[in-house]
């Protein structure tokens, strides 16, 4: 059996051996300044599902035929990310079974509340056995990337055409926007 010392002769002796082996000699740690990280980020942004109670008042119970809701973008308030962005886009499905066509309009606001782009489109009818599928992609980049650095909140509206108080379905979204940063 080997002393102690003997045994760590060699585990020395082939580090050396490797470090002498190795090349540098190619390597320009000057041009790392020049190297760009192009990190891809996918978030998910809002889901919901709605069904016909949500078109009713919850005070009155009286048919109201437009739904709001906002949501704040947590992750764009960042000067870190606000200038690496170069590029977004954005991914909304619906699925519709009401019988009614539904105007949709995501509008997406500064700070202040100020409408810096907007997404507008409208929802086919659907029925409980057959669901209208709408799938809209959009797209932002070059000089209109400055619209969604902007951007900190989403406001989601919704307007059933002709609907009523005996309306009977339900409406599924989801959303994803896919963000691609040059840092």
């Amino acid at each position: 059996m080997l002393p102690h010392r003997l045994k760590i002769i060699p585990i020395l002796v082939a580090g050396l051996s490797l470090s002498l082996i190795s090349c540098f000699k190619d390597v320009d740690f000057g041009q790392a300044k020049d190297i760009e990280l192009t990190p891809d980020l996918d978030v998910d942004l809002l889901f919901y599902q709605l069904n016909e109670n949500d078109f009713l008042d919850s005070e009155t119970n009286a048919y109201s035929p437009v739904i709001r809701d906002t949501v704040r973008l947590e992750f764009l308030d960042d000067d870190y990310i606000q200038d690496g962005l170069m590029y977004a886009e954005f991914h909304f499905r619906h699925e519709n079974s009401f019988p009614n066509e539904i105007k949709s309009k995501i509008r997406f606001l500064n700070n202040n509340g100020r409408e810096q782009f907007s997404v507008n489109y409208t929802i086919p009818a659907g029925a409980t056995d057959s669901i209208a599928v709408m799938d809209t992609i959009h797209v932002m980049e070059g000089s209109n990337i400055v619209k969604v650095r902007r951007s900190i909140q989403m406001l989601v509206e919704l307007e059933m055409i002709d609907g009523g108080k005996d309306i009977e379905g339900k409406l599924d979204f989801s959303s994803k926007g896919l963000f691609k940063f040059e840092f």
